[in-house]
């Protein structure tokens, strides 16, 4: 499936379809799609969109585990005298997800986690240090020091990243293509090296490809890891930001919509207008935007992008709740919508700590050109009442990331034939049979930090 098939995902879906999905009756939800698509009635445009529903449907409930009492009972397993009226009232303060799943309520797989990082109470009555206490919390506000004290920092980094597939869906012998992500060539990305693999490579996509993969084909008898082993140096520097230093004429690139989640939607429209107000300096402007997604939303973690609304934007500004690649979109989007360039950008956050998967933007003002908005990081450092760090994530971004991607919904090379476990963007690998795709429950991803260094 091309990239550009997922904008019909921004179509509207029959309100019987809508009613029978948001009850949790995915049985008739799938019997509904099916009557349409039979009836020779429908344009080929909604015939496509229903198809597409049928995978997210399929894909919904695999992030909706716990029942209410399973919810309880695993909060109690750290806090043995969390309450069934607590996480009554936890959901009807928006700070848990769920669903219905044949009319009864459904608690995603990460709800507690989402508890523990932003709710400082809970977190405590768990008995977990604070968030800001973190060692990775710490390294950011020392490299923050640095940067402004140097200019900048640069660090030296090699990692091995890998996919495994699920015992239970692998086929032996069938013909399956595996991608993963890669560090591409960037502004901050340097001395890129691609030092061994566990299998002959099938194309090192190009340094500059905007979603860089490396992969690898064949017909497979044992399950074995499939892993890349990289080096790169990725360099940050320090920019101060005057408002005052911006130039009169600004560019226009890179502010169209991009269906179907960058799009201006009657609520996005609303919303950039009451933020800009009658503030005319971009820069300025990008600020308003990355305060109203630090300050008045809030860190939860997410489903499968590709099981969110049809706006994903929307769903942030209305909800106020999402994980750091919700918060870059509804920042992209209220950035283009106001005539200021913005962009995604994505791979990895590297610490000696940890590693994982992290979303951020770059938005372009003249004469500093691109620059960079982690909400994420910002709305954390909010939080924990940090305002030196949040100001520092407008404008700055720390060294401590593998870029892999520099677009949403940018193609592979080679590309994928099968539906993508995340059509959107790519961090932590795909995999397909030459007749079906694998879904995110039949792979595991996994990072392993093999050195990494301080250069400046």
């Amino acid at each position: 499936m091309k990239q550009k098939d997922y904008q019909i995902l921004a179509l509207a879906l029959p309100e019987d379809i809508l009613k029978a999905k948001w009850c949790g009756d995915f049985d008739r939800a799938l019997r509904l799609i099916d009557r349409r698509l039979a009836s020779g009635k429908l344009p080929a445009c909604m015939q496509k969109r229903l198809v597409l529903e049928r995978e997210v449907i399929g894909k919904l409930p695999l992030d909706y585990v716990y029942t209410r009492e399973e919810a309880i009972r695993l909060v109690q397993e750290e806090i043995p005298d969390f309450t069934g009226e607590e996480l009554d009232a936890l959901r009807d303060d928006g700070r848990v997800d769920w669903i219905y799943i044949q009319g009864e309520t459904m608690y995603a797989r990460r709800f507690y986690e989402t508890l523990l990082t932003v709710d400082p109470e809970i977190a405590a009555r768990a008995g977990k240090p604070p968030k800001s206490e973190s060692e990775d919390q710490k390294l950011l506000d020392q490299n923050m020091a640095d940067m402004k004290k140097n200019g900048g920092a640069s660090w030296r980094v090699h990692m091995r990243a890998s996919l495994q597939i699920d015992e239970s869906a692998f086929r032996p012998g069938k013909p399956l293509l595996v991608h993963l992500p890669v560090p591409r060539a960037t502004s901050t990305m340097r001395d890129i090296e691609i030092v061994c693999t566990s299998h002959p490579i099938l194309r090192l996509a190009d340094a500059d490809a905007p979603a860089r993969t490396v992969s690898f084909a064949g017909s497979f008898e044992k399950n074995e890891p499939f892993w890349v082993e990289y080096r790169y140096t990725s360099e940050a520097r320090y920019r101060a930001l005057d408002d005052q230093a911006v130039d009169d004429h600004q560019p226009h690139f890179e502010t169209e919509e991009l269906w179907p989640h960058i799009r201006f939607t009657p609520l996005i429209r609303t919303l950039c207008a009451e933020l800009v107000a009658d503030e005319t300096n971009p820069l300025r402007r990008a600020r308003r935007f990355y305060e109203y997604c630090t300050q008045v939303g809030t860190y939860a973690y997410m489903r499968e992008y590709f099981t969110l609304p049809d706006s994903i934007p929307d769903y942030y500004a209305a909800g106020l709740r999402g994980d750091c690649g919700v918060q870059a979109l509804l920042f992209i989007t209220l950035c283009r919508c106001a005539g200021i360039p913005a962009r995604w950008q994505s791979g990895l956050f590297v610490t000696p700590y940890a590693q994982g998967c992290h979303d951020w933007a770059q938005f372009y003002v003249a004469p500093y050109g691109w620059l960079f908005a982690d909400c994420s990081f910002g709305g954390s450092a909010y939080r924990a009442g940090n305002a030196e760090r949040h100001a520092f994530y407008f404008g700055n971004l720390d060294p401590f990331r593998m870029v892999a991607n520099s677009a949403l919904q940018a193609d592979f090379d080679p590309p994928k034939t099968q539906l993508r476990i995340d059509p959107f963007d790519n961090q932590r690998g795909e995999a397909e049979y030459s007749d079906c795709p694998l879904d995110w429950t039949q792979v595991r991803a996994d990072w392993k930090l093999l050195e990494m260094k301080k250069l400046v």
